[in-house]
């Protein structure tokens, strides 16, 4: 009655090949479809140190001003002729949402200024700015 020490047994090593493998197909969709998930058009935000976050509404209409001037209602291009009617359009099939406008740090202070103004004639309550964070080093 001897037992075989170095055989063939049952051995209790974890095997992590699999897991690597799920977590780098994992990192690799992500990195593909997180562009994917921005919201507007891209433009380069202004930076500030305090930035408020939006607190009620729900999921915001988002107006991007681009700095050659363009203005963009989520992913549809506008003229400032028809701003106000896509607007409306947009706040009718999303009720009390906000509006944030990004504009883009090179756009003209006066474009920006002329969108704000044919934002109010649908008479919103308010419209938001949006800026990126300056984060502070600790």
């Amino acid at each position: 009655m001897s037992m075989d020490v170095g055989g063939k047994g049952v051995k209790s090593e974890i095997n992590v090949t699999p897991l690597v493998d799920v977590v780098l197909v994992l990192l690799i969709i992500f990195m593909v479809i997180t562009p994917m998930l921005q919201r507007g058009k891209a433009v380069q935000l202004p930076s500030a140190r305090y930035v408020s976050e939006l607190k009620s509404g729900g999921d915001p209409i988002l107006l991007s001003v681009t700095k050659d001037g363009r203005l963009w209602i989520d992913k549809k291009e506008f003229t400032k002729q028809n701003l106000a009617d896509g607007l409306t359009a947009e706040m009718a099939a999303m009720p009390g949402a906000p509006i944030i406008v990004k504009g883009d740090q090179d756009a003209d202070y006066k474009t920006i200024r002329e969108v704000i103004l044919e934002v109010s004639k649908t008479r919103v309550m308010g419209v938001s700015l949006a800026a990126s964070e300056i984060k502070e080093k600790k």
